[in-house]
């Protein structure tokens, strides 16, 4: 129960990111590119400091580094296949693989349903870290619900904005915010039927984890926090790595 819970948590910090922006508008770049940076330090102070080490202890080098390269290469293959969005200096949004979705008659709607989409499909693997790290220990699984939660208000940010400006109600942009933050504790959930199996099978989830949160934290938060301010972006990627070294 406590990796639905967890997972539940961080993925209605989605919806968290809909409700700043609708209150109070965009946050600044400094914000943001702080924020970014202090959420990528901590997944990566969870990944290698806790995850990795875990990992190889509760199943084997080999099963810990094919669990790395698939977590890593799902997320790419994902980045790939789906429509996503990145947050960029500008109050514009990078919209990656836009020809996955039919055209609609508004563009503006049309390019927040591109995010809407990508985001909910990219929280299942983050669902699955927070169990795989609640099967290792609990403080592990809060910390990594934690990460990713901080990782998601800038999602939430990013999917609002467009979905706001394409005429959709306050209400609409926070219930499908919240349905696309539903597909975490999912994750949690199809990983909780399959880590029963077999330490081994654990062990490799959490290498899957490590793999899946340092890809994101290099293919996404790392350029974001330094496209909207390079050393505020470093000052938050270091005081998380700190931070998580500290605390794990």
């Amino acid at each position: 129960m406590e990796s639905l819970l967890y997972s539940f948590l961080a993925g209605i910090s989605t919806s968290l990111g809909v409700i700043i922006l609708i209150i109070f508008g965009k946050p600044s770049e400094k914000v943001l590119a702080t924020l970014l940076g202090f959420a990528g330090g901590i997944m990566l102070a969870i990944s290698v400091f806790e995850l990795m080490p875990e990992a190889v202890d509760l199943g084997s080098m080999t099963s810990t580094l094919i669990g790395f390269i698939l977590g890593a290469g799902m997320m790419y293959l994902l980045d790939k296949v789906l429509p996503h969005s990145h947050l960029s200096e500008s109050d514009d949004l990078v919209i990656e693989n836009p020809e996955r979705f039919k055209e609609t008659s508004n563009p503006m709607l049309r390019t927040g349903y591109l995010i809407l989409f990508g985001i909910a499909l990219h929280n299942l693997p983050e669902g699955l870290a927070i169990g795989a790290g609640l099967e290792a220990s609990p403080e592990l699984g809060l910390f990594i619900a934690v990460a990713i939660a901080l990782h998601n208000i800038p999602e939430g940010l990013a999917m609002a904005g467009p979905l706001k400006a394409g005429g959709l109600s306050s209400l609409k942009i926070f219930l499908f915010t919240l349905v696309a933050g539903l597909m975490t504790p999912l994750g949690a959930a199809i990983g909780l039927i399959f880590f029963s199996i077999s330490p081994v099978f654990v062990g490799g989830s959490l290498a899957f984890a490590a793999g899946a949160m340092i890809y994101i934290v290099n293919d996404e938060l790392i350029p974001q926090a330094n496209s909207m301010h390079d050393h505020l972006g470093n000052a938050g990627l270091i005081a998380g790595l700190l931070l998580g070294f500290v605390l794990l």
